[in-house]
């Protein structure tokens, strides 16, 4: 049958009838006989990918640890400050019962919020896709790498929150010691339940922000491989979290931070090279009049033009993907490169990487950019030019 199929070449003419033939052979009952006898990739790495997200799962950890941190920085000094001897015990229970009141009020609000944003998308955006898959595919994974890009920043700035926290806390448990005589009552108000407010507002704030990266992440993952790993991610991150108020080292988890931050960055730099492969296979599904999946992973399943390499298996979508739809997932996998999926590749970690040697160079020398200085003499230079010639 094979040998029957025409595919398209390099010399085809633009309507590529080759291209047409073979999409209806595809079809036909002999076609049907050759996938069918396709070898297919285990039942379980299908599943993985299917009940799992790893992008997901980290960003879902990311959020979770930073506010287990703050809420662990809140019960800790409160307990430092108030949980003494010879000290009230109602205010410091009080006070206690308030961080956990404004934690478990700002989380319900948060999660509802994402319950719904995810499921208007996934209840009415995906019918509508249609014909145009592979660009809101493309589209959205393009999003996914930037949000997960500027997460990562973030993941390894965790580190510095908690002198952060102990001054605003400072500030916050100090304010109703203070005398109310002659205060506004909102003022006195926002005093006495300062620590509900505080994790109540940051919590939210940190949960809206988690909520906008979830979606953004979320959009190139089945629906099915969101639940367990926000899960996951809530569990592992409170975890973590009560290390940390049990008297761990921030120091020690940092290094952990670090590990998940280069998997984060492997995970953003495969859906950028996804996205403008996504982008090409639209394009030829365009040229062939219909889906090049239909066609297996040989011939005519790809653009030959814009071919680096190709091999006729190892597919991440072919009969589910398998192990390959894992790879594909996690780090971009795919058995036909193309040149845009190829170059945006290099491309993304070029960029990544000048970024972080910005940042670095900007701590190291207080702020300051690379050839500031030099910049700053020749503006010197050239205004002192125009005044001798003036």
């Amino acid at each position: 049958m094979a040998n029957e199929m025409a595919y398209p070449t390099p010399g085809d003419p633009p309507h590529f009838h080759h291209a047409e033939t073979a999409v209806r052979k595809r079809k036909s009952d002999d076609a049907k006989e050759f996938v069918s006898s396709t070898p297919r990739e285990p039942w379980h790495a299908t599943m993985m990918t299917d009940l799992f997200s790893v992008p997901i799962f980290l960003v879902v950890f990311r959020e979770t640890l930073e506010t287990a941190i703050i809420v662990s920085v809140l019960l800790a000094f409160l307990k430092q400050t108030l949980d003494r001897p010879g000290q009230d015990g109602q205010i410091y229970n009080a006070f206690r019962r308030q961080v956990w009141l404004g934690t478990a009020v700002g989380f319900s609000i948060c999660m509802t919020i994402a319950a719904g944003i995810i499921g208007i998308f996934y209840g009415w955006g995906k019918d509508a896709w249609g014909e145009q898959e592979y660009y809101y595919e493309g589209i959205f994974s393009l999003i996914s790498a930037v949000i997960i890009t500027i997460m990562g920043v973030a993941l390894l700035r965790i580190g510095r929150m908690q002198e952060k926290w102990r001054a605003k806390l400072a500030k916050a448990v100090e304010a109703p010691i203070t005398s109310a005589v002659g205060q506004p009552w909102l003022k006195r108000v926002f005093e006495k339940y300062s620590m509900f407010l505080l994790p109540f507002v940051t919590i939210l704030r940190e949960g809206i922000e988690g909520i906008v990266f979830v979606a953004g992440v979320s959009f190139s993952a089945p629906a099915s491989a969101i639940p367990l790993a926000v899960v996951a991610g809530l569990l592992l991150g409170t975890a973590v979290g009560y290390v940390i108020y049990m008297g761990g080292s921030i120091a020690k988890i940092q290094t952990f931070l670090v590990f998940s931050t280069c998997f984060l960055y492997l995970i953003a730099a495969g859906l950028f090279s996804r996205a403008f492969w996504c982008f090409e296979t639209q394009q030829w599904n365009k040229v062939i009049g219909g889906d090049a999946a239909e066609l297996g992973d040989g011939p005519g399943s790809y653009d030959i033009d814009k071919s680096i390499w190709h091999v006729n298996c190892c597919s991440p979508r072919l009969n589910g993907g398998g192990g390959w739809g894992v790879l594909n997932a996690i780090f971009g996998w795919t058995n036909s490169a193309t040149y845009g999926s190829v170059i945006s590749y290099n491309l993304y970690w070029a960029v990544v990487i000048s970024g972080f040697v910005l940042m670095r160079y900007r701590e190291v020398h207080g702020g300051e950019l690379p050839f500031r200085k030099l910049s700053d003499s020749l503006a010197v230079t050239f205004r002192r030019v125009r005044t001798s010639h003036d």
